[in-house]
Protein backbone atom coordinates (compact mmCIF):
# COMPACT_ATOMS: atom_id res chain seq x y z
CA UNK A 1 0.00 0.00 0.00
CA UNK A 2 2.80 2.34 0.87
CA UNK A 3 4.50 1.67 -2.47
CA UNK A 4 1.38 2.75 -4.41
CA UNK A 5 1.22 6.07 -2.54
CA UNK A 6 4.88 6.74 -3.22
CA UNK A 7 4.39 5.86 -6.88
CA UNK A 8 1.52 8.34 -7.24
CA UNK A 9 3.53 11.11 -5.55
CA UNK A 10 6.48 10.55 -7.86
CA UNK A 11 4.36 10.89 -11.03
CA UNK A 12 4.36 14.51 -12.15
CA UNK A 13 2.12 16.13 -14.72
CA UNK A 14 -1.39 17.30 -15.32
CA UNK A 15 -4.52 15.24 -15.35
CA UNK A 16 -6.86 15.21 -18.31
CA UNK A 17 -9.45 17.24 -16.37
CA UNK A 18 -6.91 19.97 -15.54
CA UNK A 19 -5.85 20.26 -19.17
CA UNK A 20 -9.48 20.41 -20.34
CA UNK A 21 -10.23 23.20 -17.86
CA UNK A 22 -7.24 25.23 -19.09
CA UNK A 23 -8.31 24.77 -22.72
CA UNK A 24 -11.87 25.80 -21.82
CA UNK A 25 -10.65 28.97 -20.10
CA UNK A 26 -8.45 29.88 -23.08
CA UNK A 27 -11.41 29.30 -25.42
CA UNK A 28 -13.64 31.60 -23.36
CA UNK A 29 -10.99 34.33 -23.35
CA UNK A 30 -10.59 34.06 -27.13
CA UNK A 31 -14.36 34.20 -27.62
CA UNK A 32 -14.36 37.50 -25.74
CA UNK A 33 -11.20 38.98 -27.27
CA UNK A 34 -11.66 38.29 -31.00
CA UNK A 35 -14.88 40.34 -31.54
CA UNK A 36 -13.36 43.24 -29.57
CA UNK A 37 -10.23 43.08 -31.71
CA UNK A 38 -12.26 43.14 -34.93
CA UNK A 39 -14.29 46.13 -33.72
CA UNK A 40 -11.16 48.03 -32.67
CA UNK A 41 -9.49 47.33 -36.01
CA UNK A 42 -12.48 48.58 -38.01
CA UNK A 43 -12.70 51.70 -35.85
CA UNK A 44 -9.01 52.51 -36.29
CA UNK A 45 -9.24 52.00 -40.07
CA UNK A 46 -12.22 54.36 -40.24
CA UNK A 47 -10.42 57.01 -38.16
CA UNK A 48 -7.31 56.71 -40.32
CA UNK A 49 -9.40 57.09 -43.47
CA UNK A 50 -11.12 60.20 -42.08
CA UNK A 51 -7.70 61.68 -41.24
CA UNK A 52 -6.63 61.04 -44.85
CA UNK A 53 -9.79 62.76 -46.12
CA UNK A 54 -9.02 65.79 -43.94
CA UNK A 55 -5.49 65.88 -45.37
CA UNK A 56 -6.85 65.77 -48.93
CA UNK A 57 -9.41 68.48 -48.11
CA UNK A 58 -6.70 70.74 -46.66
CA UNK A 59 -4.50 70.23 -49.74
CA UNK A 60 -7.49 70.99 -51.97
CA UNK A 61 -8.17 74.23 -50.07
CA UNK A 62 -4.53 75.27 -50.37
CA UNK A 63 -4.63 74.49 -54.09
CA UNK A 64 -7.81 76.58 -54.42
CA UNK A 65 -6.01 79.61 -52.96
CA UNK A 66 -3.25 79.48 -55.56
CA UNK A 67 -5.14 78.42 -58.70
CA UNK A 68 -8.09 79.64 -60.69
CA UNK A 69 -11.51 78.30 -59.71
CA UNK A 70 -12.00 76.81 -63.16
CA UNK A 71 -9.11 74.33 -62.73
CA UNK A 72 -10.55 71.28 -60.94
CA UNK A 73 -8.20 69.68 -58.41
CA UNK A 74 -6.74 66.28 -59.28
CA UNK A 75 -4.39 63.97 -57.44
CA UNK A 76 -1.66 64.78 -59.97
CA UNK A 77 -1.97 68.51 -59.22
CA UNK A 78 -2.13 68.06 -55.42
CA UNK A 79 0.53 65.38 -54.93
CA UNK A 80 3.85 67.05 -55.60
CA UNK A 81 3.17 70.40 -53.94
CA UNK A 82 0.36 70.11 -51.39
CA UNK A 83 0.55 66.43 -50.37
CA UNK A 84 3.93 64.74 -50.12
CA UNK A 85 2.58 61.30 -50.98
CA UNK A 86 -0.95 60.38 -51.98
CA UNK A 87 -2.76 58.61 -49.09
CA UNK A 88 -4.59 55.33 -49.52
CA UNK A 89 -7.56 54.05 -47.58
CA UNK A 90 -6.50 51.39 -45.04
CA UNK A 91 -9.63 49.38 -45.84
CA UNK A 92 -9.30 47.13 -48.87
CA UNK A 93 -11.13 48.53 -51.87
CA UNK A 94 -11.33 52.10 -50.61
CA UNK A 95 -10.48 54.77 -53.19
CA UNK A 96 -10.55 58.52 -52.66
CA UNK A 97 -12.48 60.91 -54.89
CA UNK A 98 -11.33 64.51 -54.69
CA UNK A 99 -14.41 66.20 -56.11
CA UNK A 100 -14.76 69.88 -56.91
CA UNK A 101 -13.82 72.83 -54.72
CA UNK A 102 -17.37 73.01 -53.37
CA UNK A 103 -17.57 69.37 -52.31
CA UNK A 104 -15.69 67.41 -49.69
CA UNK A 105 -13.47 64.51 -50.72
CA UNK A 106 -15.05 61.08 -50.34
CA UNK A 107 -13.97 57.49 -49.86
CA UNK A 108 -15.39 54.50 -51.68
CA UNK A 109 -16.07 52.66 -48.39
CA UNK A 110 -19.46 53.32 -46.81
CA UNK A 111 -19.23 55.18 -43.51
CA UNK A 112 -15.88 56.80 -44.25
CA UNK A 113 -16.99 60.43 -44.58
CA UNK A 114 -15.79 63.73 -43.23
CA UNK A 115 -17.79 64.89 -40.23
Amino acid sequence: MKAIRELRKSQKGFTLIEIMIVVLIIGILLAIAIPNFITARASSQKNSCIANLKQIDTAKQQYAMTSSPTDPPTSALLSPTYIKSWPTCPTAGGAYTIGTFATAPTCGVAGHVLP
